[in-house]
């Protein structure tokens, strides 16, 4: 029987600020087997936890990231935004998917996964995003564990999954449904969903066959998935 993964979209963000070690927290506290986290660069190459390019919708300052230092972000946030380095260190044990939204380059995404072989987690951290970062951290870490996110229903071209090699196919849930469930464990891959909220779409992934749901509520799949 296969398990499904509950993971924590930015941590807990109805409970505290998204991509911060209380959300983090939060969400392992309330039974996430995963924490998903966003991370980008500051301008002296800092791997941050940070899902917009700027700081205006969560800290309130329109100031775009790769244009602070670290410690500019630290004094505008009061240091409520971590380092990946943070970050890691207080998810303890646990698992952590590392999105890297937005164009990234081959260097950012070395800087990356360097970050996490230093911290000594690569064997619970796994990437996803779209292909090009995706066969970015292909080519940073050939070990790396990958859920390539898919964006439509056209599956990806061989040469695309020979190159990648990714663990996970990771659909918008809209676009889930049984069959396609079906078509990618036919294929050997497992299936990952982002980010069903309410109990109708979480139960609906559920019954489909998903391996993996991402959500903003995961106390909510949490108790669907064992009650």
């Amino acid at each position: 029987m296969r398990t499904l993964t509950a993971v924590a979209h930015r941590g807990d963000p109805y409970r505290a600020r998204e991509n911060t070690i209380d959300s983090l927290r939060s969400a392992l506290h309330r039974g996430a087997d995963a924490v998903e986290i966003d991370v980008r660069p500051t301008r002296d190459r800092l791997p941050v936890l940070l899902h917009d390019d700027t700081l205006a919708r969560l800290w309130g300052h329109d100031r775009p990231l790769r244009t602070l230092s670290s410690d500019e972000v630290k004094g505008l946030t009061g240091g409520g935004v971590p380092t990946l380095a943070e970050a890691l260190g207080a998810t303890g044990d646990s698992r952590v998917m590392v999105d890297l939204p937005g164009p990234v380059d081959e260097r950012t995404v070395r800087e990356v996964v360097d970050v996490v072989g230093a911290c000594g987690a690569r064997d619970r951290v796994y990437y996803c995003a779209g292909a090009a970062a995706m066969l970015a951290v292909r080519a940073a870490d050939p070990a790396a564990e990958i859920a390539l996110t898919r964006t439509t229903l056209a599956p990806p071209r061989a040469a695309l999954l020979e190159a990648v090699r990714p663990r996970w196919l990771n659909y918008r849930f809209g676009l889930v449904d049984r069959e396609l469930v079906a078509r990618v464990h036919r294929d050997g891959l497992l299936v990952s969903v982002w980010t069903p909220d309410t109990r109708r779409s979480m139960r609906r992934m559920i019954a489909a066959g998903v391996d993996s749901v991402t959500t903003n509520r995961v106390d909510t799949l949490v108790a669907l998935r064992d009650g």
